[in-house]
């Protein structure tokens, strides 16, 4: 199975802690928002997982260890929208214990998905993924190594994933698994070519100008084309990946999209 994206996550390293999530950023000044229903399921559960990593040694699981600060209420009087949220848990709070963090985008996607449903998320609802069964199932049952390489290993025939939980937020990834074609970027379309003896190729394309285009064929051979050559070429919208939910159980597919998280291109 060729993949990308589905629904839950996800077994992640630890990362940096954050001793004081947010400190001082409790405050009645802010005014009060609905959040329910406005951040996918996947990042939220990405978020549940990085906070329990991460901040629950201070927060607490309820979120209101600090003094003056309840992160339940989903409001920061230093944090008025969500892109300022994940600055300020970047950079952190001077002359506080909270300190910077390197969190990638998609991380930060998720703690404030989280951070933002808090009051009310339903924990028993999550479904954790594991990062090492995720790989086994990468490799074995759901074949996905069959088309993609990760770190430099396997083919070229499927957008190389190396980097994936980087620059993919959880909820892109799970989308991918669940509906590949629904959700394929333009930039991953394969081509089809038809060259002038009747010669089909179909593969992902590397680069393209006026007269030429270059592709990666089946036999994962590099094929430099003249445009003028060809009797047809077209973008094809259909993936050539099955949803993962043809070979995979909810579970089996939170725990590859925790492998996919974890593929931050550092290897």
């Amino acid at each position: 199975m060729p993949i990308l994206n589905q629904t839950s996550p996800f077994r992640l390293s630890a990362l940096v802690a954050i001793p004081a999530l947010l400190v001082g950023l409790g405050g009645s000044g802010a005014s009060a928002q609905d959040h329910v229903g406005q951040y996918e399921q996947a990042d939220v559960e990405f978020g549940v997982r990085l906070y329990n990593a991460n901040c629950v040694r201070c927060h607490s699981e309820t979120g209101d260890a600090v003094a003056g600060v309840d992160l339940r209420t989903g409001t920061y009087s230093r944090a008025d929208s969500d892109a300022a949220l994940m600055a300020l848990i970047r950079r952190g709070i001077p002359d506080t214990a909270m300190p910077p963090n390197d969190f990638s985008r998609a991380e930060l996607t998720g703690l404030v998905a989280y951070l933002r449903t808090m009051r009310d998320f339903d924990l028993r609802g999550v479904t954790l993924g594991d990062e090492t069964r995720g790989h086994t199932l990468f490799t074995g049952k759901g074949a996905c190594s069959s088309c993609h390489r990760v770190s430099g290993q396997g083919p070229r025939t499927a957008p190389d994933l190396s980097d994936i939980g980087a620059i993919r937020t959880a909820a892109n990834l799970h989308q991918s698994l669940l509906d590949p074609s629904g959700s394929m970027l333009p930039v991953n379309r394969p081509v089809r070519a038809v060259l002038s003896d009747g010669t089909v190729l179909t593969g992902p394309r590397l680069n393209e100008d006026t007269y030429t285009i270059q592709l990666i064929d089946q036999s994962e051979r590099l094929r430099s084309l003249e445009k003028s050559d060809l009797r047809e070429l077209v973008a094809v919208t259909t993936s050539p990946m099955p949803p993962a939910t043809d070979v995979l159980d909810e579970q089996e597919v939170a725990d590859v999209l925790a492998y996919l998280l974890s593929l931050k291109g550092l290897n």
